[in-house]
């Protein structure tokens, strides 16, 4: 199966209302190709789980600044300054998880796990809402797993199968995100022909990859 497709074909697999996982911080190692397409499209409605929510004028956060997203689950949105002023005037829904949870509940969800206990948040607003469970006399939040209809993933170096590599900091929240999307959608910087890549170096193997975005 051939998984490339052009830049086009990538940005209609989105539609009104889908959750989407978008990985990088603040946007390093985000597909930023693919969300200005998805921009520029202007479909509307979305959920998106990410680690923050960039910038107002840079990666995802622009789909937040032109009104695309009704609701964010993240750690961090503290350098937009339009999700703060669209979750003041209650125009965004913004549910908090602390980084670390966030990517447990999205490990959670890739592994098919019912969710993650842990004490990160207790009495505070995070387990607001949420069952505490009880394990040898000490208190958890129990955290449910998080899945999305597409997760993009943004890597370094692709090979024609989808095996991926990511340089430094930029596999930020990307592995773990490429297990847990029905439809995962990978934008990397380059792209090399399968067997370049010996095995240890492959960080997410090409059967979480359903298409390679052949970047503009």
């Amino acid at each position: 199966m051939n998984k490339i497709i052009s830049f086009e074909e990538a940005v209609a697999k989105i539609k009104d209302g889908m959750t989407i996982m978008i990985g990088g911080f603040l946007s390093v190692g985000t597909a930023n190709q693919m969300v200005d397409g998805i921009v520029a499209s202007n479909v509307k409605n979305l959920t998106i789980i990410c680690n923050d929510t960039a910038f107002a004028d840079k990666g995802l956060g622009k789909l937040i600044a032109n009104k695309q997203v009704d609701k964010v689950i993240t750690s961090y949105v503290g350098a937009n300054s339009a999700s703060i002023e669209q979750m003041n005037n209650g125009e965004l829904i913004v549910e908090f998880s602390p980084q670390g949870t966030l990517a447990e509940r999205v490990r959670a969800g890739g592994a098919g796990l019912g969710g993650v206990l842990t004490p990160t948040g207790l009495g505070t607003m995070v387990a607001e809402g949420k069952d505490i469970i009880t394990v040898d006399g000490k208190e958890f939040i129990l955290e449910k797993p998080l899945k999305a209809d597409v997760a993009l993933i943004g890597a370094s170096v692709s090979d024609t199968h989808g095996n991926l590599t990511y340089r430094g900091t930029s596999q930020n929240f990307n592995p773990i995100m490429a297990t847990a999307g029905d439809l995962v959608i990978v934008e990397p910087e380059e792209i090399v022909e399968a067997g370049t890549f010996k095995p240890e170096e492959v960080k997410t193997p090409s059967i979480y990859v359903d298409f390679i975005v052949r970047a503009n």
